[in-house]
């Protein structure tokens, strides 16, 4: 059986509609809490995927959060390698920051639903199925990046440009959340109520556009996973 590890930094934010598509395509899926397992022990090229997760971090707070740094040299040998890797917000943001990008604090909260701008590229993607007419996307961000050298933008927002990007053959970043599930999202909202107190969200409000957009959004996350999936 193909093996797929995830690398986890709440307990919350895990692999949510994406893992579905794994198990129907032949992976088993692991887990691997990002500041307890031993990343520097981890063979960086021996699963057939990799997912780094999201997390209320800063890609950059290694000075802070040591095992940051173990993150980046593990991308920077997969990455190298061109092996399948999936980043997701925090996870999207180290993988800009190990292709040498900067990563740094933005211009306000991203917290909520908005539609995604697809580049020319990006609607011959696999976010082709993320599209605006398709879908809504749930952000749930603070940071942004610099777009790597040698990759490929295919969407952003009209207050962040670095949504979705693609390098090499084999990896796929997502600022967004496209793997966000409805029916586990009251984790969010517990485990980040701080963070949505201080952004000034209404959380009923919140909650009840999620019950509306995300039963849409599984379907075209998985969706846009299960077509990048299938090409590498």
């Amino acid at each position: 059986m193909k093996q797929a590890i995830a690398l986890r930094h709440v307990a919350f934010e895990d692999a949510g509609s994406f893992a579905e598509v794994l198990r129907e395509r032949g992976y088993a899926l692991s887990y691997l809490e990002a500041g307890v397992a031993d990343l520097a022990g981890l063979d960086p090229l021996a699963a057939e995927l990799l997912l780094v997760l999201g997390g209320p971090v800063g890609a950059y707070e290694e000075s802070f959060y040591p095992f940051i740094g173990d993150e980046i040299r593990l991308l920077e040998k997969r990455l190298a390698a061109d092996r399948p890797t999936v980043g997701i917000c925090l996870g999207a943001q180290l993988m800009a920051r190990a292709l040498g990008a900067r990563v740094y604090p933005g211009h306000g909260k991203e917290l909520g639903w908005s539609p995604l701008i697809l580049t020319p590229a990006g609607e011959t993607s696999p976010a082709r199925h993320l599209a605006p007419e398709r879908t809504s996307m749930l952000h749930w961000h603070g940071d942004t990046f610099d777009l790597p050298d040698g990759a490929t933008l295919l969407a952003s927002t009209g207050r962040y440009a670095q949504q979705i990007f693609s390098w090499g053959k084999g990896a796929l970043a997502f600022q967004c959340h496209p793997e966000a599930q409805t029916a586990h999202l009251e984790r969010w909202y517990i485990g980040h109520a701080c963070e949505l107190g201080g952004a000034g969200i209404d959380i009923p409000a919140l909650r009840a556009e999620s019950r509306r957009l995300g039963p849409t959004l599984e379907l075209q996350g998985q969706a846009c996973f299960a077509e990048w999936l299938a090409g590498v």
